[in-house]
């Protein structure tokens, strides 16, 4: 199977239906890629909503279930859409959860249900589509870290550990690839206006704007807008980088 032409490329999205990735979802469709937004089958309000969200681009943008912590499930998704869609060119992993509390009150569970959305998930659909890209000679994948995988943060220890260890498997699956035509890159948000944080009490979400230089909590699209310019395809010579989009929030070489 050949690649995509450069006008059509199919992108997948995992955690398609989250606010980041609908948005990213949108961002690649208008940039002219076909997209599969992935998620959980069970939110089945969600799911609805997303479809009317994203109604207006037709058949540019789909809706596939697969639960990504779920090895041999990513394995059938990408298996089925290659075979009945596309040559998937373009791979985000935006799917995450939180599961927040200090070490010493951490559960067992608390930790490893969050490793395996947020970090084995990464590997279950990296590992599925790396052959196919790299034997095509193209490849663009984008997986989602975390301000908090580049500081810490109290309550984290779980997130912001799977968090830094996209980074760290991205840039290693960076090195393995590039000579092949695939980059892998990161993109790390900060603070952004979704559901997760709106539900940080109020006094608290104050503390973290304040803290923003920019003076405002990040949008959606702000982090749409970085995982389009990393998946074009001129963009061939950035591979194994971390792009902050953080408003300031951390700053680093």
């Amino acid at each position: 199977m050949t690649s995509s032409t450069s006008a059509s490329r199919l992108a997948v999205v995992t955690g398609g239906i989250g606010g980041i990735g609908t948005e990213i979802c949108m961002r690649l469709a208008d940039a002219g890629r076909r997209v599969i937004a992935v998620d959980l089958a069970t939110r089945g309000e969600r799911i609805e909503a997303f479809r009317e969200q994203v109604a207006a681009y037709g058949s540019a943008i789909r809706f596939e279930p697969c639960d990504v912590s779920d090895f041999k499930a990513c394995g059938g998704l990408i298996d089925h859409v290659e075979r009945n869609i596309g040559a998937v060119d373009i791979l985000v992993n935006a799917a995450g959860i939180t599961r927040d509390t200090s070490l010493r009150k951490m559960d067992p569970q608390h930790w490893h249900d969050l490793m395996r959305v947020n970090l084995d998930g990464v590997f279950n659909t990296c590992r599925h589509v790396i052959e196919g890209m790299t034997s095509r000679h193209f490849g663009r994948i984008v997986n989602l870290s975390s301000v908090n995988g580049q500081t810490g943060q109290f309550g984290q220890t779980n997130y912001s550990a799977a968090k830094a260890g996209v980074h760290g498997f991205s840039m290693a699956l960076a090195r393995e690839a590039a000579r092949k035509g695939v980059t892998v890159n990161t993109v790390s948000p900060g603070y952004c206006d979704t559901p997760m944080v709106a539900a940080v009490p109020q006094e608290i979400r104050q503390q973290i704007i304040a803290d923003i230089p920019v003076g405002r909590l990040g949008m959606p699209a702000d982090i749409a807008r970085a995982v389009v310019f990393l998946t074009a395809d001129d963009a061939s010579y950035i591979t194994g980088a971390n792009l902050p989009v953080n408003g300031g929030y951390f700053m680093s070489f």
